[in-house]
Formats: structure tokens, sequence, C-alpha cells
């Protein structure tokens, strides 16, 4: 199974993640990142592919990597800041 994906966990374009959908569940001291997540270069949302894995409703981020839309710094590695790195320890779910 792949690593979940968390708060400040990295994103292939150089950013990190922001958990801002979820308030409640941890992994490593650091929050488990959900879909529509996004990135400290803001917008960036992620798409959560994990199968029946959920946090507070929403589908959580695994890195297998999981894919993001565009965010606002907007060249072509930002097109698609999909995650790039995940908990050492704590795996979450399959791809859809």
């Amino acid at each position: 199974m792949p690593a979940v994906h968390r708060d400040e966990d990295p994103r292939v374009c150089g950013a990190i993640t922001v958990v801002t959908n979820q308030s409640s569940v941890y992994a490593n001291g650091l929050l488990i990142a959900v879909h529509g997540d996004p990135n400290s270069h803001g917008a960036g949302g992620l798409i959560a592919h994990s199968k029946d894995v959920y946090v507070e409703g929403l589908k959580v981020v695994n890195h297998t990597p999981d894919l993001a839309v565009a965010d606002l710094l907007v060249v072509l590695l930002h097109n698609s800041p999909n995650t790039a790195g995940g908990s050492p320890d704590v795996s979450v779910g399959d791809p859809d």
C-alpha cells in the first residue's frame, strides 16, 4: 500500500501540502491530506485516489503519486503539482 500524504509533505513542484479540509486525523504528528487540500504556492488542490478511505467525509490522499490541479504559479511543473512524498511508516488505501 502507498504512503499516506500529510500536511507539509512535498509536491513535485517544490511546494508543500497545506491541509485545510480536515482537522482531526494525524499520521506521525501531521494532519493527513484529503481531497482538495491546496499547496503552499496557492491552489493546487489534491485529487484523492484512495479507495474507501475517508477522513471527515473526504477521500484520503496517498502518495501513489496522487495528482493535483494547477497551482497559482502556473508554470510547467506547477500545472500538475502532484504528491512527491508521504509518511515513512503509515500506508493507506489502494489507488482506484
